[in-house]
């Protein structure tokens, strides 16, 4: 690697880390945690590329990559983030910048981006203003790989005119994933419209939606309970959209393909909305979100002057723990109705077992609805996960990476159902206990014993 960097961070350890591993790699690098101070050095035209964090002591990152790229058009500038929500990633894609990663990010995967970005010397585009009175309103929060990655691919759709189709289960969110993607596109100014199969039983159903939206987004809800002649009807209004030419959607809570292959999707309406694939994550996928946004859903109450409520830790642990079939929506329901039955401001394990208890559990992963299994399941997450990389490659070390996914919550799992019990764990697991050991501490798996009531 050969230029100099400039990194902005109000963390001092991330300053030094950074401040290392750029120098060990041969870069020259200037370290501050002002952006008065970075601010400056761009000016005087120091640096070949920037590293910066968004919210700082004295500003924030996003807001003046505007100036930076008027300024100074070729210089990449990489964003770093704590706050791992779908909007930091749409605004930083909106102000363009080079990259994105969240914090905690990858150092080897950081360490690759900067060699890229100082070996393309990243163009200038114009910058656009952000619409962001609806991001509080978004209940898209996480900051595991699952959901960075979905961040990531939306901010790429978002202002494109292809065709999107939206896959996940009930209660995920991909109505949200669809509207945040119009309201942050470049039709956020025309019509959101949404459609059932109740308004296409009518000849003229497709006029009037067409008519509804003039030119902005059509959102077809769930296309796979449409019935195959209805279908017909959506083709027909793809192919012929009149003189203000809108933008497709569709959800679905099966995969399209599997649907078409079984006639129940007609396969030219597949092909016409097979543009941007977009799966949403279940939230049993990304269990170490929950805390975000149970915080989220509480924080929302406070707004509305209710009583600050929080989870102990034994009531979180069964929170991460519970299946959540309804996802996201059910999580939220459930938190609204802990912080207005709570005895006190802190919610107990007691009292998020009664609320869960009477709610329905989960089938087991390795015996899912419609025959489907674990490694089909494996094998779509790794092709979207290499779909999201486009013509390049994932950063090294991909092997080490998803073994570890699967093996950190399969371990817990076992601990948790043997209450604890190693000996027994290594035997369900068909490993040898020195191994098992060696594997919990390699992977800070907490055990905690107790009598298993079974």
């Amino acid at each position: 690697m050969d230029g100099t960097v400039l990194v902005a961070d109000d963390d001092r350890t991330i300053r030094t880390v950074l401040t290392q591993a750029l120098t060990r790699a041969g870069c020259k690098v200037h370290a501050t945690s002002s952006l008065t101070t970075l601010m400056r050095w761009v000016d005087e035209g120091k640096g070949d590329a920037v590293i910066t964090d968004v919210v700082m002591p004295d500003g924030n990152g996003l807001e003046m990559l505007p100036k930076i790229h008027e300024d100074r058009p070729e210089l990449p500038v990489i964003v770093i983030s704590a706050q791992n929500t779908i909007m930091t990633a749409i605004k930083a894609n909106e102000a363009d910048a080079y990259d994105y990663l969240p914090k905690p990010f990858d150092l080897p995967d950081l360490m690759k981006r900067t060699a890229k970005a100082l070996e393309n010397r990243r163009r200038g585009p114009s910058a656009r203003d952000v619409e962001s009175e609806r991001s509080d309103e978004l209940p898209l929060v996480g900051r595991t790989q699952a959901m960075q990655e979905l961040y990531q691919l939306v901010a790429r759709v978002m202002n494109t005119d292809m065709a999107v189709m939206i896959s996940g289960e009930s209660g995920t969110g991909k109505s949200l994933i669809a509207r945040a993607i119009h309201d942050f596109s470049d039709r956020r100014t025309l019509p959101f419209v949404t459609v059932t199969a109740g308004d296409l039983r009518d000849l003229e159903g497709p006029a009037r939606i067409l008519a509804r939206a003039k030119g902005g987004t059509i959102l077809f809800d769930e296309i796979n309970d449409i019935d195959t002649e209805l279908q017909a009807r959506i083709v027909r209004m793809i192919d012929n959209p009149g003189d203000h030419v809108p933008r497709f959607m569709a959800t679905s809570q099966r995969d399209l393909a599997t649907a078409m292959e079984e006639g129940s999707l007609r396969q030219d309406l597949y092909f016409r909305l097979d543009g941007a694939a977009i799966h949403v994550p279940s939230l049993r996928e990304r269990v170490e979100d929950i805390p975000l946004l149970v915080a989220h859903f509480l924080s929302k109450s406070d707004r509305e002057s209710a009583p600050s409520r929080y989870f102990s830790d034994k009531a979180m642990e069964l929170m991460r723990k519970y299946s959540w079939p309804g996802n996201v929506r059910q999580l939220e329901n459930a938190v609204k109705r802990l912080d207005l039955t709570a005895r006190t401001d802190e919610i107990t394990r007691v009292e998020v077992e009664a609320v869960l208890g009477n709610q329905p559990g989960n089938e087991p992963v390795l015996g899912m609805a419609d025959g489907d299994k674990l490694s089909a399941s494996v094998a779509r997450h790794l092709r979207r996960y290499f779909d999201l990389h486009g013509n390049m490659l994932p950063p090294p070390g991909l092997y080490g990476r998803i073994l570890r996914e699967m093996e950190l919550p399969l371990i817990e799992i076992a601990l948790d159902a043997t209450g604890g019990n190693q000996a027994k764990c290594a035997d369900l697991l068909g490993i040898n206990r020195n191994t098992l050991r060696k594997k919990i501490t390699d992977l800070d798996i907490h055990v905690t014993r107790r009598r298993k009531l079974m």
